[in-house]
């Protein structure tokens, strides 16, 4: 065995560019407004059916 073995998880130089690799960025949060407006129209519009039918 060679006197000049060099362990690598010893280069400083190797270990900071792993350390300073950006995280993966995070998914971006989905927008819920469109599907809650469309839930409160389908609520409206089910209220009003059973209203004119309950009158009618």
């Amino acid at each position: 065995m060679s006197g000049n073995y060099s362990d690598p998880s010893g280069n400083t130089e190797a270990f900071r560019a792993f350390a300073n690799t950006p995280e993966p960025a995070a998914p971006t949060a989905v927008n819920r407004t469109p599907r809650l407006v469309g839930a409160a129209v389908v609520a409206v519009v089910l209220v009003a059916l059973a209203a004119w039918l309950a009158l009618s």
